[in-house]
């Protein structure tokens, strides 16, 4: 059962609201890998040559989204999360040129608009239910962006500030989660706010 207690109206967060760890100029955002991956590119601060540029990557701005997939890092291949912190510049063009990853009545004139668009852009959205720290769902959502073709290749060469291994802050907040100490496990989790994005209504936000 979800411990987030009732929001009044006035202090509900929005269906779809985008949330993330944030300065005036980057936007940190999670991914996981495998060790091979994973470790190479938090050591140089960018990810190598073996980091395949051409396929679909899918970043995450929400830290407990990416620990609800993969399994506080004892997913196979996903043992070595990277908190990789993003230009705003790119992020924020990646919001403008996205589409959302499914048709959505309301946002699309129709189905085949949506197909069109789809078409077109390199950068996909999807709204997933965002997780309080026992892995939950909650009643908003999170943001998944999938990123492909020049999306994914600016992302890895351009856009990219830094790349932290935060595995072992994911284990510990685990362990005292494990432990029942839920208030030390919330005072360790990443500080996330809304991100100033504006009004998305191409992603239905």
């Amino acid at each position: 059962m979800s411990e987030t207690p009732p929001q009044s109206p006035r202090h509900r967060i929005p269906e779809r609201q985008v949330r993330a760890a944030h300065t005036a100029t980057t936007v940190t955002v999670y991914q996981a890998y495998s060790p091979a991956l994973g470790l190479p590119a938090a050591r140089d601060g960018r990810f190598p040559a073996a980091w395949k540029r051409e396929r679909m990557t899918w970043i995450k701005p929400s830290f407990l989204w990416m620990m609800y997939r993969c399994g506080w890092a004892a997913k196979a291949d996903q043992e070595t999360v990277l908190a990789v912190e993003i230009s705003r510049e790119g992020f924020d063009g990646a919001l403008a040129q996205a589409c959302l990853s499914h048709y959505v009545p309301g946002v699309h004139a129709d189905r085949e608009a949506w197909k069109a668009t789809l078409s077109r852009s390199p950068v996909r959205v999807q709204w997933d239910p965002e997780r309080d720290p026992h892995l939950n769902p909650l009643p908003h959502r999170s943001l998944q962006l999938g990123l492909s073709g020049p999306a994914s290749r600016a992302y890895a060469d351009e856009w990219t500030v830094s790349i932290r291994d935060v595995t072992p802050l994911a284990r510990e907040i685990h362990g005292l989660l494990r432990a029942g100490d839920t208030a030390a496990a919330r005072a360790l989790l990443p500080v996330e706010t809304p991100y100033p994005a504006g009004p998305l209504p191409h992603l239905g936000a």
